[in-house]
């Protein structure tokens, strides 16, 4: 039996083995049929917008332009190719006053859920998922996410965003329409400030940018990752040292630390990167 192998995940700085022989083990458990959610009428089509709450952006067509805006004083915007709403479910809620990060907790162990969670709908057409959807409407939907990231980064008790996509009902979607989610916490989750940590510690011992010198590791690797350069402002490869598998890491060409400092340009190539990974 030939040896299972570690490969070092540098974003981590751990060791992960890679058990391949283990996707042959026998199971108990039968594979179920994937469920689709029920279908019904849907909040988040046109048409249905008094079935959430009022938008806190959507972005209107203004002839070749795009102009922000949100619902207010019970009226709610029609004829719109982004909205986000707040969710009627939530994991974190904003707090009722003004308040610091001091401020939400009650004692050691215990704090209240203060921030925010948002469903971002990413068009109006029911089914146009990112694999579907045109370049336009996709860079509309990085765009908001930005917008969103901005606005809530401004908040004093907010610490942490988190911009995600669940697609299917095994996923955690509980609706069909194509939406992504964005909470904001009043921490930094305990993997990110890992990350961080080791990012730091690579770059020191380095003394280079960290994304240029694990893509020359992998390079030199006679088992290479797939890496891409389809697009000229981002490079895409599926790392060899992730614990989930198919793992695909998107980095900038030019290196930016934080979102918000994307240009138009980097917007538009992410959006394509999102199609085609999709």
């Amino acid at each position: 039996m030939k040896f299972n192998e570690l490969r070092k995940d540098y974003l981590l700085d751990r060791w992960v083995v890679i058990a391949t022989e283990r996707s042959r083990r026998p199971t108990d458990f039968a594979k179920k049929k994937r469920e689709k959610a029920k279908a019904g009428v849907c909040p988040l089509c046109p048409g249905n917008e008094h079935m959430t709450p009022p938008a806190v952006l959507v972005y209107l067509k203004s002839g070749r332009k795009i102009r922000k805006a949100k619902d207010e004083n019970g009226f709610r915007h029609k004829n719109w190719v982004i909205r986000c709403v707040p969710n009627l479910y939530p994991a974190f809620t904003p707090p009722k006053q003004k308040t610091s990060k001091k401020g939400t907790a009650k004692h050691e162990g215990l704090a209240a859920a203060v921030g925010h969670h948002e469903v971002l709908v990413e068009s109006p057409r029911h089914n146009e998922h990112p694999a579907d959807a045109k370049i336009q409407q996709l860079t509309y939907v990085i765009n908001a996410y930005r917008d969103r990231l901005k606005e809530l980064a401004s908040k004093p008790y907010v610490k942490y965003v988190s911009i995600f996509r669940n697609h299917g009902l095994e996923a955690g979607a509980s609706l069909s329409h194509a939406h992504s989610q964005i909470i904001a916490t009043p921490f930094v989750p305990s993997l990110v400030q890992k990350e961080l940590k080791a990012s730091r510690k690579f770059w020191k011992i380095l003394e280079t940018k960290q994304k240029m010198r694990l893509l020359q590791h992998h390079r030199k690797r006679k088992e290479r990752p797939k890496t891409y350069f389809g697009k000229l402002q981002f490079c895409r490869f599926c790392s060899l040292g992730k614990c989930q598998p198919n793992g695909i890491l998107d980095f900038p060409q030019k290196t930016r630390n934080i979102a918000l400092r994307y240009a138009t340009k980097q917007g538009r190539d992410f959006s394509s990167n999102l199609k085609n990974m999709s």
